[in-house]
């Protein structure tokens, strides 16, 4: 019975429907909602939203953790509910229209939202709309697989629809740690000294007179669409696996490594996954999101803890772990996204990072967001908070896309989020390019050994040495910089 989440007995006088509560948010508003990556995003006012825009004119700007799920961001674009948009999204309708003009987004790193919402230095939130398992006697809001930027949207916000959400378990309750920084100059130290270390309370501390409303609800998180390894994903997992075991044997790491961060998406949860069979033994994890890998390897007996923002999980593990979370609770955390990425902490842990590329060039400058360096993909997301701050920053990516019309290692990126500064190991399944010491054109050399497709290498390397005929620190053919781009665009691929 859904009275029984409700502990503030006052707040059962204001549940109302979904279509009630959506008459809160009203013309112009800023809204913070609860969701990062497809987890625990709020699920019935959103829609209620869209239908209402239908017959009214209406337009907000919405920020949430990372991306919805549940086909939300599209219902709310075809609703043309979205002014602006922030910091992360994946919805293929939400980015044709930000790639048409018609939705304003601002790509932010994760860790930073928040930060600008704090210090004012972006338009406030009005009204914070969160997904939750249950409410405190004191109106404490227990979130569901995520947490994101919901406590600070609900802290900051002038009032706060919350959705319980009867298809999420109580079980849930007690896995949350929310840590809210204080505030600048005088901020004091975060005390996470460790991936298990609990910091703060297991709910979102908020006024019950700031709930406006309260929307019954019974509706899943949407699954992730990782797919299974496949023969290039397992060729990269060895890679950088014979690459760590090497550094274990010169004493730079011991067999339990440091805790491992991976960014979202079927590469780097292969690459998770494949630790598996590995001596590596007694791992933890600090991480932003925990996919279906997390649980493979705590299941395998390999990882230890997990920390991260949310559960982004396939359908089948969904089923799985979700009503059995009470089993895996004592062996997980979910923050705040500002916690699991703030730099502070990911410099003192000594984060070993795993993200993927979209690209990469001969010096090691990566591409994470634009296709043709144009085209939003899905954002910047948190691999940006780890790659400056990690111990070790790695990207992978797989040599080749679109049937190799496409390499994935070109001579200049057409846009770049992760400087070289940033990078320290590149991975494709061709190979390793170990960075870290290297200057450019040691760099260079060094990627297109390893890293670059065969059908491209003869390519690269007769381009590296005709921009080593001109000098410079970083050679390049400025003239030709970008020519394998723009052929893609006129031909449909990289060479001719």
């Amino acid at each position: 019975m859904f009275r029984e989440r409700i502990r503030n007995k006052d707040l059962l006088q204001r549940i109302v429907s979904a279509d009630e509560a959506a008459l809160l948010i009203k013309d112009g508003m800023t809204v913070g909602m609860s969701g990062f990556t497809r987890a625990g995003e709020a699920k019935a006012v959103p829609l209620a939203l869209a239908k209402r825009a239908k017959d009214e004119p209406l337009k907000i700007t919405l920020m949430t953790g990372a991306s919805l799920g549940n086909n939300l961001d599209k219902a709310l674009v075809e609703a043309h509910v979205l002014a602006r948009r922030l910091p992360f999204q994946s919805d293929p309708v939400l980015r044709d229209a930000i790639n048409a003009g018609e939705v304003m987004f601002i790509d932010q790193h994760l860790s930073e939202t928040v930060e600008l919402l704090r210090g004012r230095q972006i338009s406030p939130v009005d009204i914070a709309v969160i997904e939750a398992t249950a409410i405190t006697e004191e109106g404490g809001i227990i979130p569901t697989t995520s947490v994101g930027n919901s406590a600070s949207f609900a802290i900051l916000a002038e009032k706060v629809i919350v959705e319980i959400n009867m298809l999420q378990p109580q079980e849930l309750e007690g896995l949350h740690d929310i840590y809210i920084p204080t505030r600048r100059p005088s901020r004091e130290a975060i005390p996470v000294m460790a991936p298990d270390s609990r910091i703060g309370v297991p709910f979102i501390p908020v006024h019950p007179d700031k709930i406006a409303a309260v929307v019954v609800t019974q509706s899943n998180d949407s699954s992730s669409t990782i797919q299974p390894p496949d023969t290039e994903t397992q060729a990269i997992a060895g890679h950088l696996t014979e690459f760590l075991m090497h550094e274990v044997k010169l004493g730079r790491l011991s067999q339990s490594l440091l805790p491992l961060q991976a960014g979202i998406g079927t590469i780097a949860n292969a690459v998770l996954h494949g630790f598996i069979d590995t001596p590596f033994h007694d791992l933890t994890m600090y991480s932003e999101v925990l996919q279906d890998s997390t649980f493979d390897l705590i299941d395998a007996g390999k990882l230890t803890f997990a920390s991260g923002s949310s559960m982004t999980l396939s359908a089948d593990k969904y089923r799985r772990i979700i009503p059995d979370i009470g089993a895996y609770k004592s062996r997980l955390i979910l923050r705040p996204q500002e916690i699991s990425n703030h730099p502070e902490v990911i410099r003192r842990l000594g984060i070993i990072g795993i993200n993927t590329a979209l690209e990469f060039d001969i010096y090691g400058n990566v591409n994470s967001t634009h296709v043709g360096g144009t085209h939003m993909m899905n954002g910047i997301g948190g691999s940006g908070d780890f790659a400056r701050n990690a111990y070790m920053s790695i990207f992978v990516t797989k040599s080749t896309a679109k049937n190799g019309a496409i390499s994935r290692v070109v001579p200049m990126v057409s846009h770049v989020d992760h400087t070289e500064h940033d990078v320290d190991v590149l991975v494709t399944e061709i190979g390793l390019a170990d960075l870290r010491g290297l200057a450019p054109r040691e760099r260079a050399t060094t990627i297109i050994a390893n890293c670059v497709h065969p059908a491209y290498r003869e390519a690269l390397s007769d381009y590296h040495k005709r921009a080593l005929a001109r000098g410079g620190q970083t050679p390049h053919l400025i003239e030709e910089a970008l020519k394998w781009h723009s052929s893609l665009r006129e031909m449909g691929r990289m060479l001719a």
